[in-house]
């Protein structure tokens, strides 16, 4: 399997080890498809490795069955791989036990609550990935400050990876990133009136 070589070795007096080992902050944006589908592949290999995985999943209703859940629910209580623990807002957080379905607990809240809670596993170093899925979009609705987001991120303890997914990720977001994807849309079948599929979409 061919491995990566760096375009150049910057001077910072750390050991190639060292450098490669650094948690990293990933930000998959553009207009694309695929923003989630990457970050859950990164969640795959997480698994493999051993690691422990919390998928934060922002926005996304509680209805919307996505096949990478199951499939990373399933490996994650395998016992062969790390475990994985997966929080929906649309459901309610699994830590609250007021109801966002019955209207207690609204959108903005929740969004603010689940940032709440990364915080706290970030400080208790809870998992090694963090998903952090659609999270872009209570950054860019004012719901949850981005000037935050980046200090917490960037000053987060450990040895802790987290990948960040959404259309037009705000710009202090990107310039905090480790590695930044932009998924650009060149050609999709709801262009062509066609809707979203089974298998593909979900």
């Amino acid at each position: 399997m061919p491995k990566g070589q760096p375009s150049s070795v910057p001077r910072d007096g750390l050991t190639t080890r060292q450098r490669r080992n650094r948690p990293l902050l990933a930000v998959h944006t553009g207009a694309g498809k695929g923003k989630s589908t990457a970050a859950f592949g990164m969640a795959l290999r997480a698994w493999n490795q051993g690691w422990p995985v919390g998928v934060f999943q922002f926005v996304k209703s509680a209805k919307w069955r996505v096949g990478e859940e199951r499939a990373l629910r399933v490996l994650g209580a395998s016992g062969e791989g790390g475990p994985v623990t997966w929080h929906k807002m649309g459901e309610g957080w699994s830590w609250i036990q007021r109801n966002v379905r019955d209207g207690e607990l609204g959108n903005e809240e929740a969004a603010r609550e689940g940032w709440e809670q990364i915080k706290r596993d970030l400080a208790a170093e809870t998992y090694r990935l963090y998903v952090l899925d659609e999270f872009v979009y209570p950054l860019r609705w004012g719901w949850v400050d981005t000037g935050e987001v980046v200090e917490v991120l960037r000053e987060r303890p450990g040895f802790q990876h987290v990948v960040v997914t959404g259309r037009e990720a705000p710009e202090p977001l990107l310039a905090a990133a480790d590695l930044v994807t932009e998924m650009t849309k060149v050609r999709h079948p709801m262009d062509a009136g066609q809707k979203g599929q089974r298998g593909i979409e979900w």
